[in-house]
């Protein structure tokens, strides 16, 4: 019975995770896409644009192939190139979302025991999407910090505001998909 329930939940909380990262990004001043908060860091250009490359190679021909396709270029997502436009990022970024997506709406629960393989280590199709889930939530994470940080005094909460928890308590429903 769980694992019927498993794959409706990863992709509800998988398109929360885009949700909160897009009304993040959309929160982004234009000019902060690209900036770089210190040394060793990364842009949100950047991780925008190791997910979208990521999600590419992972869920493309999920079942039946690597999860690290040949020509993925990983180390060129760490990387600004000149043709790196907002625009661009964007395609890329909802590139690999919609690839994740479309490998994940066939699924059904008898694929989950299904052996993959991520850099030719085999794993359940379930720890792999399990793995997958929390890079993810890990990288969303680093894109609503940024953001939150550039945006400054005009940022608009993406979850329950700041003394808004008895609110939220009163009238749970009207925040569903925020907290």
């Amino acid at each position: 019975m769980l694992d019927e329930e498993f794959i409706p939940i990863a992709i509800r909380e998988l398109e929360r995770l885009k949700g909160l990262a897009d009304r993040a990004i959309s929160q982004l001043p234009a000019d902060r896409l690209f900036e770089i908060p210190g040394d060793g860091d990364n842009s949100v250009a950047v991780i925008m644009k190791h997910v979208g490359g990521n999600m590419c190679s992972r869920w493309r021909d999920f079942l039946t192939s690597d999860g690290e396709k040949p020509d993925r270029g990983r180390d060129l997502e760490f990387v600004i190139a000149p043709d790196d436009s907002r625009d661009a990022v964007l395609a890329r970024w909802n590139e690999g979302w919609a690839v994740l997506f479309a490998a994940l709406a066939p699924l059904r629960p008898q694929d989950l025991g299904r052996t993959v393989t991520i850099r030719r280590e085999p794993l359940t199709a379930l720890q792999a999407i399990s793995r997958q889930l929390s890079h993810y939530a890990y990288h969303v994470g680093q894109i609503v910090y940024l953001a939150k940080h550039f945006a400054g005094a005009r940022w608009k909460t993406l979850s329950i505001p700041p003394g808004g928890s008895e609110p939220f308590n009163e009238a749970p429903k009207k925040y569903i998909g925020n907290a």
